[in-house]
């Protein structure tokens, strides 16, 4: 992908130049360029695409699963065996690695997508003036200076310069996270004006929602404010997840330890005792693979292969395989707030009249819901001014409510919506009103009025706006009995800022009867006014609770929105951002002006922070990360892909969202509902806890093994195991019992304990502990009962069988002391919540008998049968072992 400044005409504030200055900065005119002008701007600054880089190649991504300190070792192990002529153990061990690789290469799924996804956003066709002629031509043909046309419906082909607008409104939430469709006009706006605040431009990328205007291009292909978030989309760097982290370092020491050992045995066998070159090799190399917990990858594939389904049932889709035990770490939640902890369905939730405050239950744009005054339900018929107010805002609007797959749809304007939901909820019945003139909302007016005719013949003024632009042109009010009173401003102004304190956005209604057939802007005065109606757009209930819990588990929840601090600060305080009620919130301005130390000091404190860009987001969440914090970032806008990309865990909205931030992000929530993010947590502690279970049960396994190698070459004894046995071990018999762990259920009170450290070793000093106890007691039981064979006068062959018996007896047992870390695992309660770790033994069983006594296996890894008494000691061992466990649990954890 090309990097650096891209090229650009655009002046660098068009948003704060007049047209005609951007119009001379550009080398162009009203009419638009030539198509010889055009064609040289073509060259100059190329297509109006996004760069597009180029994916890792699958052999790359298959071949990178080899890089690790373990595999080295094991791939150094397998070409020794090979030096050695031991074929069978060389082409074992390879199997493993390769094996391993598969895995990792098939569970880490589709390539990183994200780009491809913003550039869905483009729009393919644009309507432009070359020549003096109007003209479609592909999008990617723009060039800066172009002149085009928009209207309702359009995408937006490139960054503009609005010259003339009608009623023009864009939809930028996914850019900006503006809640609602802004409306356009062509006059400068101030050169520090937030992105969501320049009235003036229209953006790549975004949606004309009403009306038409006439603009010249000032940005194209990465020059444009989408094509920004493309270059921070790319160059945010992956990050390692805490357990990736943690297994890294674990890799890093083992492999030390298992060379420092392989080593003294070499050095041991050939300077101390009579072992052939070929022997202490072999013995090194079977000590290695011993030590080495070849099935470990594979079972934390799995086991969070299977958290990913158990996600998926909770309607969490997972997209990267780490991301469900990096949840479990999560400390911080950063959220979007339109769309992600709101509806984004704009709902009239108070309504004031001179008769007094309606409260409206409901949500959203399903019309369900009822009107109370003083917590009685409302008949319109006693309510004259009320009735007014809901003739004016249904009859004065242009859009429709219709309901589709069970789901209300708003075509046209999210207020109006809102405002004909609200009607429906009051029981108003739309008569039918022949629309005789009408001033269409635009941004120098704020309000839209229509002149209406009645069936009876009679006329009326219908007007609803912005209440500073209709109070002024109204002189009377309607009270209580539906008469006519002199307007009392001073009462509105009060209920104006009681509804804004709440964050709401409040429109007015008035209205009158009047004899014109026409509709000027000198008509609308005296007029009657009605009331106010608080609008917002309302928090998911869901999420209010998924909060709460968050706040139980020691999360933090965070609001980063490009909407007014006003708005989010009242959604915040309903939401319950912050345990004391009292909330920290910062605007995108702030964060401009803030050092890098204060930003992470803002980052820490903040509760809320809005008016953000993209770059915003994404300096908060690294910010936050450079604390040690462990962020998940939740949106559902191309303006949230950098932050969703650079998050410890992203997590998109699946229906609502658009594609770039589903392909950004780590998680997708196919239900759009904040609570499963907290249902997701909780699967994620879950799943490492299972995790560190696993890793609690293989280790000893390990440990017992490489114990009884070295030990054997230590003492100039016969080796009890051969690599081929130790195989066998780790990755059969180890991998079908561990993952039984993985369908463990939750502990008691997951989600009430704070979030796990992740700079916390993988393994604690309980952990070392237990290793080393356990691998002592497995490790010494079998080599005993090694000697004991050889001591009763039985082969090699069949010593080494009955060693290999007990390993795997005794890790039938240990697999139920690990079920639980610190609980007593033999209570009747405990020991049977878990049938899939019973069918795992019972498998195993099957599986040791056919190592034992089938003739393919016996010729593979030169076993031999055993008696009854043989399989006696192995279970008298296991029992021992188990027993021992459960009180070094009572005594030391």
């Amino acid at each position: 992908m090309a990097t650096g400044k891209p090229k650009t005409a655009a002046p660098v504030n068009a948003h704060s130049l007049s047209a005609n200055q951007v119009l001379a900065t550009l080398n162009s005119a009203e009419q638009g360029l030539t198509a010889a002008q055009a064609q040289h701007r073509a060259a100059q600054y190329g297509s109006n695409l996004l760069p597009q880089a180029a994916g890792p190649s699958l052999w790359y991504r298959f071949f990178k699963h080899f890089h690790d300190t373990l595999i080295y070792v094991l791939l150094f192990s397998a070409a020794v065996t090979a030096l050695l002529g031991h074929w069978l153990d060389t082409a074992v061990i390879l199997a493993v690695v390769i094996i391993n690789a598969i895995i990792g290469f098939i569970q880490e799924g589709k390539a990183e997508q994200a780009l491809a996804g913003i550039r869905q956003m483009l729009s393919v066709h644009a309507n432009v003036c070359r020549d003096g002629q109007w003209q479609q031509v592909p999008a990617e043909q723009l060039v800066p200076g172009d002149v085009v046309k928009i209207r309702s419906g359009d995408r937006v082909p490139a960054d503009l310069r609005l010259l003339d607008t009608t009623e023009l409104r864009i939809e930028e939430s996914a850019l900006t996270g503006e809640s609602q469709p802004v409306a356009k006009q062509t006059e400068p706006v101030a050169p520090d004006a937030a992105l969501g605040d320049r009235s003036c431009l229209a953006f790549s990328g975004t949606l004309v929602t009403s009306g038409r205007g006439i603009a010249v291009v000032t940005a194209i292909g990465a020059a444009t404010e989408i094509g920004q978030i493309n270059q921070l989309l790319s160059e945010v760097q992956g990050i390692t997840t805490p357990l990736t982290r943690q297994m890294n370092q674990f890799g890093r020491y083992l492999a030390l330890v298992i060379a420092l050992l392989a080593l003294l045995m070499l050095a041991v066998g050939m300077l101390l005792h009579d072992y052939s070159h070929a022997e202490v090799f072999l013995a090194a190399i079977g000590f290695a693979v011993a030590a080495i917990p070849e099935g470990l990858p594979a079972i934390l594939t799995i086991t969070l292969a299977l958290g990913v389904k158990q996600m998926a049932d909770r309607k969490a889709i997972t997209r990267r395989l780490n991301a469900v035990e990096t949840l479990g770490a999560v400390t911080v939640i950063c959220s979007d707030k339109t769309g992600t902890l709101t509806r984004n369905e704009m709902t009239a939730k108070e309504v004031v009249t001179v008769q007094g405050l309606y409260q409206i239950s409901g949500v959203g744009y399903q019309p369900q819901g009822q009107l109370r005054l003083a917590q009685e339900p409302v008949n319109l018929a006693a309510h004259p001014a009320l009735a007014a107010l809901i003739e004016v805002i249904a009859v004065a609007n242009d859009s429709q409510l219709v309901e589709k797959d069970g789901q209300w749809l708003v075509h046209g304007e999210p207020t109006e919506g809102a405002l004909l939901c609200l009607a429906e909820k009051a029981g108003f019945e739309r008569e039918q009103h022949q629309r005789l003139a009408v001033i269409p909302f635009e941004s120098e007016n704020k309000f839209m009025a229509s002149l209406e005719q009645h069936r009876n013949g009679s006329r009326q003024l219908l007007v609803k706006g912005a209440p500073d632009r209709l109070l002024p042109r109204c002189s009377i009010q309607l009270n209580a009995q539906g008469q006519t009173e002199p307007l009392n401003e001073a009462f509105w102004q009060q209920q104006l800022n009681l509804l804004s304190s709440q964050g709401l956005r409040v429109l007015a209604a008035a209205g009158g009867d009047t004899e014109q057939t026409e509709l000027g802007l000198n008509d609308l005065t005296g007029l009657c006014f009605y009331g106010l109606i608080g609008i917002i757009d309302p928090p998911r209930p869901e999420a209010i609770s998924a909060i709460a819990a968050c706040r139980a588990a020691g999360i933090r929840v965070k609001m980063i929105t490009g909407d007014h601090a006003g708005t989010a600060e009242a959604i915040g305080q309903e939401m319950g951002l912050a345990a004391d009620a009292t909330l920290k919130v910062y605007t995108g301005q702030q964060l401009e002006q803030a050092s890098s130390e204060q930003l992470q000091q803002m980052a820490l404190a903040g509760d809320i922070f809005a008016r953000t860009s993209p770059e915003h987001k994404l300096r908060l969440v690294q910010a936050l990360q450079q604390q040690g914090e462990v962020v998940a970032m939740t949106g559902d806008g191309v303006n949230d892909a950098p932050a969703l990309k650079q998050a410890d865990v992203g997590v998109a909205m699946g229906i609502k969202g658009s594609e770039a931030s589903k392909e950004a992000a780590d998680i997708v929530l196919a239900d759009d509902n904040f609570s499963t993010i907290a249902a997701a947590v909780a699967e994620g502690r879950t799943i490492y806890d299972n995790l560190r279970k696993a890793i609690l049960f293989i280790l000893p396994t390990n440990g017992a093994q490489g114990l009884v190698m070295l030990c054997a070459v230590l003492f100039g004894m016969t080796l009890p195991l051969t690599p081929v046995q130790i195989l066998w071990v780790n990755m059969v018999v180890a991998i079908t019992l561990a993952l039984a762990l993985a369908f463990e259920p939750a502990e008691p009170g997951v989600m009430q304990r704070p979030p796990r450290q992740s700079s916390a070793a993988l393994l604690s000093a309980a952990f070392l502990r237990r290793i080393a106890l356990v691998s002592l007691l497995i490790g010494g039981s079998a080599m005993a009962l090694f000697q004991l064979a050889l001591a009763q006068g039985l082969d090699l062959a069949t010593a080494r069988t009955v060693t290999v018996t007990a390993l795997v007896v005794a890790q039938a047992g240990y697999l139920l002391n690990s079920r639980h870390l610190n609980n007593f695992s033999l209570k009747p309660t405990l020991l049977f919540t878990n049938r899939i770790a019973w069918l795992a033994i019972g498998i195993l069983v099957l599986l040791q008998l056919a190592f034992v006594y089938s003739p393919l296996l016996q010729l593979w890894f030169g076993t031999q049968p055993l008696s009854l008494q043989h399989w006696l000691w192995s279970l008298g061992a296991a029992l021992l072992v188990m027993l021992l466990v459960e009180v070094e649990k009572k005594l030391l954890w």
